[in-house]
């Protein structure tokens, strides 16, 4: 066999030997530079037909690994044998290149089905959650409808019950303002006639019993009959007939106007004529005492109508110390500096000392609290009456506060 070394394929006779029962389909000749020479036969390439279709001749001896030809150097062209091999490799490789893809497919569809039925539960689980949350809203939804309901309802029902509060609240204070004007008028007729009644000149109606008809025979007859003479005395001289004085008042035309122009917008600015006038006239001159600054406090308190007076209880009369002078004390007014029996204290404002004042100081403060009083029923629309009585309700005050400053006024007496 050495004597082939280096042969590349050899014909050693036109054909080939008869297959070996092992059933090969080549048999081994010579073993070469590089690999092996094989015979060829018909098992492995089938018919000589066929084996001729493929580029191999039944029984030529096919070198493996042949040497390169040095013709085919350069061109890049490949011999029948390495044709041969490239097919059967290329077979095997899509043989498994299928066989992979198929794998693949098959792990594919797997993970993808499991993938498919993960999604499914998924879905299951977000449908019943979606059906869950659908119920609450729904049931949240009646929920607030009902409650919206009762509380319109609610409202209503309360609507109606201010409503007839209301209007039951307004009734009553229609009946109370008229008892109000009827008492006020009542008191300012039993003012005008306590007024008008002195000993020198008795008002005939509070004293009906001074009333004597007309003429002298009659009333010496009705004096005789009524307060019989003891005998031996001469009946009394009969008593000279009094004139009935009655009050009488005239409208100032300046005042008026000054009134109504101020009725339009009432208020306590003393940027209006009338007020203007009544701080100038009545206001300043009334709560003018010897103490500038407390008389100021005490003006100041009254317009904001924290000013409180308070009777004093002369059983239980504090002690006055030396630092607590300014307030004066029960036989000391604070505001004037005279000494006069306090039987009231002020006090100004929530917080703050208790000022002891005489009966002219409370008498003055009363009056310039009176008619404040009466121009805030004015400003929140409480007095009912018409312009003209009002206005002259406002001079009756007015001229309260001018009696009091001149010194008049009235006492209790037990």
């Amino acid at each position: 066999m050495d004597a082939f070394e280096g042969i590349h394929s050899v014909r050693i006779s036109p054909s080939p030997p008869p297959p070996t029962s092992s059933g090969r389909a080549y048999e081994v000749l010579k073993a070469g530079r590089s690999g092996i020479a094989v015979y060829s036969s018909a098992v492995f390439f089938g018919t000589p037909s066929e084996a001729e279709e493929k580029g191999c001749v039944v029984g030529r001896l096919v070198d493996l690994d042949p040497e390169p030809d040095p013709r085919l150097e350069g061109r890049g062209q490949v011999g029948p044998t390495l044709d041969i091999d490239h097919e059967v490799q290329s077979r095997v490789r899509s043989t498994s290149l299928e066989m992979r893809e198929k794998e693949i497919r098959e792990k594919g569809s797997e993970i993808l089905s499991e993938q498919l039925d993960a999604a499914k539960k998924e879905l299951k689980l977000k449908d019943k959650e979606c059906e869950r949350l659908s119920q609450v809203r729904i049931q949240l939804e009646q929920e607030l409808e009902e409650l919206t309901a009762s509380l319109f309802e609610e409202a209503h029902k309360m609507v109606r019950e201010a409503n007839v509060k209301q209007a039951g609240a307004e009734k009553q204070l229609k009946e109370a303002q008229g008892k109000i004007d009827v008492l006020q008028a009542e008191v300012t007729v039993l003012k005008s006639l306590v007024l008008t009644s002195t000993p020198s000149a008795p008002n005939r109606q509070l004293h009906p019993q001074l009333q004597l008809p007309i003429g002298g025979n009659n009333r010496n007859k009705s004096m005789s009959g009524g307060f019989p003479s003891p005998p031996g005395k001469p009946d009394p001289p009969s008593l000279p007939v009094q004139p009935v004085v009655k009050e009488d008042r005239e409208m100032d035309s300046v005042l008026y106007a000054e009134f109504l122009m101020w009725k339009e917008h009432p208020s306590l600015d003393r940027s209006s004529a009338l007020m203007s006038r009544i701080y100038r006239e009545d206001i300043g001159p009334c709560l003018s005492f010897t103490r500038s600054e407390l008389s100021q406090l005490v003006q100041s308190a009254v317009e904001n109508n924290s000013l409180t007076i308070e009777p004093v209880a002369m059983s239980a009369l504090p002690i006055v110390k030396a630092s607590a002078i300014e307030c004066g004390g029960p036989k000391k007014c604070a505001l004037s500096g005279v000494s006069r029996q306090c039987r009231h204290r002020i006090k100004l404002g929530d917080k703050g000392n208790y000022y002891y004042i005489s009966p002219s100081s409370r008498a003055r403060i009363t009056a310039v609290c009176n008619f404040f009083t009466y121009i805030r029923y004015i400003q929140q629309g409480l007095v009912r009456h018409n312009a003209e009585q009002m206005f002259w309700e406002v001079m009756r005050l007015r001229r309260e506060m001018s009696v009091a400053k001149l010194g008049f006024f009235l006492t209790e007496q037990s």
